[in-house]
């Protein structure tokens, strides 16, 4: 397995991502010289852009939910900088560690290449804004907006 440091966006790491099929995972912003190694190596790097502004190159590294025959494939593990297993929503702008094993598969199709989400250390958090109201203060007294 290989491990690759860098900036996280989008990370489903302890709940998948169900938009479309049920996905752990997270573009991870990494440096030229890394973007650089896995485009050489197959690997498709995007330029990840927010709001019009260009945050850097990045990767995606994902593990799908539901394999082949039934199969169920657990999340991956979710670890602080002293490898404690903690629960929380990892921000964008975290850095963090991923470990991944790269896959290589070849059908009537072609060659198609992928990174398996195995396990992310948070080594500094971001935390998570959900937008869910938890920002609202208590009105007393029946005072308005």
């Amino acid at each position: 397995m290989a491990i690759q440091e860098g900036i996280a966006y989008w990370a489903n790491v302890t709940t998948p991502n169900t938009r479309f099929e049920p996905v752990y995972t997270v573009d991870l912003v990494v440096d030229d010289s890394a973007a650089t190694n896995f485009e050489s190596r197959g690997f498709k790097v995007k330029d990840l852009v927010i709001n019009d502004e260009k945050i850097g190159r990045a990767i995606t590294i994902k593990r799908k939910v539901n394999g082949p025959n039934g199969l169920v494939r657990n999340a991956p593990k979710l670890v602080d900088s002293n490898k404690n297993p903690i629960d929380d929503l990892v921000g964008n702008g975290s850095r963090v560690k991923v470990q991944y094993n790269e896959w290589e598969v070849e059908n009537k199709f072609g060659t198609f290449k992928g990174l398996d989400f195995q396990a992310m250390q948070v080594l500094d958090l971001v935390s998570y804004k959900s937008g869910d109201g938890d920002e609202f203060e208590s009105l007393e007294g029946g005072e308005e907006f």
